[in-house]
């Protein structure tokens, strides 16, 4: 089976809420804007990469089975503190699935995860800055909030690891990685993804627009 490919949906995700009364870059951000703040990579990332490993999480490519769980579509931009587009920098993200599970040679039970879920994906940005991932919306697992890795190395060398998180959920607080990471302002809204539906990107998904500030 033929995977779609993943276009730009920052038009559509303005009109279903998300990213609403975004700015010119000039204007939006300051010189000197927060970075996101580098977390643990963990113990989960994958020991090999898929062999599909694309930007669509939730359709493994050969197969008709979609992943279980609830559709997210996570997309933004690549961007320093002065607010500049960095062009061709490489994203990857990875999770676990829809029960908890990572898709690791040291997860536990990972015969029963959930094949039909890609685990891992990667892209590189436009010359925008701009990024797009259909992932799934995270679950929970014992001793973590729910969240998202990710992982990024621009073209000049720098590199960011991180994790992203639901706003609101009562879980964050409670998670020690999480509260590490908030403890200078401005920190938590990089981290924190707020999730609307998306009607108009896909029936009964959510998503969420999330810009990546490199240092």
């Amino acid at each position: 089976m033929t995977k779609p490919s993943i276009l730009s949906r920052r038009g559509l995700l303005i009109g279903a809420g998300i990213g609403a009364g975004l700015l010119p870059l000039s204007s939006a951000f300051a010189a000197d804007a927060v970075p996101t703040p580098p977390q643990t990579e963990g113990p989960f990332y994958p020991a090999g990469l898929p062999a599909d490993s694309d930007n669509d999480l939730v359709q493994v490519r050969g197969q008709q089975a979609r992943a279980m769980g609830e559709v997210l579509h996570l997309e933004g931009r690549v961007i320093g503190v002065d607010g500049r587009p960095l062009a061709g920098t490489l994203i990857e993200i990875w999770q676990c699935d829809a029960r908890g599970l990572y898709d690791h040679p040291r997860q536990p039970g990972r015969d029963r995860r959930d094949a039909a879920f890609q685990g891992y994906g990667r892209m590189l940005a436009d010359a925008d800055g701009r990024y797009s991932f259909r992932t799934l919306k995270p679950v929970p697992y014992p001793g973590r909030a729910p969240h998202i890795h990710l992982k990024t190395a621009t073209s000049d060398g720098r590199r960011l690891t991180s994790q992203l998180y639901i706003a609101g959920d009562p879980m964050n607080e409670r998670d020690g990685v999480f509260r590490a990471a908030v403890r200078q302002p401005g920190q938590r809204q990089r981290i924190e993804m707020k999730l609307a539906p998306a009607p108009g990107v896909e029936a009964g998904a959510l998503a969420t627009e999330m810009d990546i500030v490199i240092a």
